[in-house]
């Protein structure tokens, strides 16, 4: 009974550090797994924006066809349009650093302005990066050209705050922390604005500051490093484990061989 004894209790006190070490194995390869289909999913994203940013501009979508647009479809997709921008009614949105484009080097922020189309619709523009130290809704920036011009730029939709934003605007310094150009509007009581908002490439005539700029996908793909990383971790979890356990099982054996 004794030696039954001494041989279960090795194998009891090996279950649960077992169970831990297999749980905590599993996460490690899901974990690897997860960044390799992260991996796939960035590289079909990087192609898709590349294709698109270097597609020809098409024209400006009618009226009728918005509410079949979506940003799953048809962002980062290129136009060149005529408006006119409404004058005295900027909104200044903070900037951070920017995925698609080198030139933006916070602090700044982006000028976000209202433009009239040919048929009358209103249309947010984002004109460009203006570099600030400490921006607020009235830092100086220059005012847009007058009358009509030619607008070349891709269609972006409203930007979701991030999980740690506290507010989308700051009434008081009147400076946004979201590309949000429906909000806006409703803020600003510009009126009714297109679903979408313009990211603007170049224009005719130009008007200078604040600069627009080419976008080019620049996104991070370190996925494969991530995934090497997780999947490392586990063989090693699972060495070390064997290990532990050959070292318990050697005294376990040492101890009973003296007990006899």
């Amino acid at each position: 009974m004794s030696l039954a004894g001494d041989a279960r209790r090795p194998a009891a006190g090996l279950l649960l550090p077992s169970l831990l070490a297999f749980f905590a194995f599993i996460v490690l390869l899901a974990l690897g797994t997860w960044q390799l289909e992260r991996k796939v999913w960035k590289s079909v994203l990087i192609g898709k924006l590349t294709s698109r940013l270097s597609a020809a501009p098409a024209d400006f979508p009618v009226r009728a066809a918005w509410p079949n647009l979506s940003a799953d479809l048809f962002e980062y997709d290129r136009v060149s349009f005529r408006a006119e921008y409404l004058p005295d009614k900027d909104a200044l949105v903070w900037a951070t650093a920017s995925a698609m484009r080198d030139d933006v080097k916070p602090p700044g922020f982006f000028v976000f302005t209202p433009a009239r189309l040919p048929d009358g619709q209103l249309v947010v523009v984002n004109r460009g990066f203006v570099a600030n130290p400490r921006p607020n809704g009235a830092s100086p920036r220059p005012a847009p050209a007058a009358g009509p011009v030619t607008i070349l730029g891709v269609l972006r939709w409203p930007e979701r705050p991030s999980w740690f934003q506290t507010t989308r605007y700051d009434p008081s310094d009147r400076l946004w922390f979201v590309r949000d150009q429906l909000a806006m509007a409703a803020e600003h009581q510009w009126g009714e604005v297109t679903p979408f908002y313009v990211e603007r490439e170049s224009q005719q005539p130009p008007d200078g500051l604040p600069s627009p700029g080419k976008l080019r996908p620049n996104l991070p793909d370190n996925h494969l490093q991530y995934a090497l990383t997780w999947y490392g971790l586990a063989v090693v979890l699972a060495v070390i484990f064997a290990l532990w356990v050959r070292g318990r099982r050697r005294e376990v054996s040492a101890s009973t061989r003296q007990s006899r």
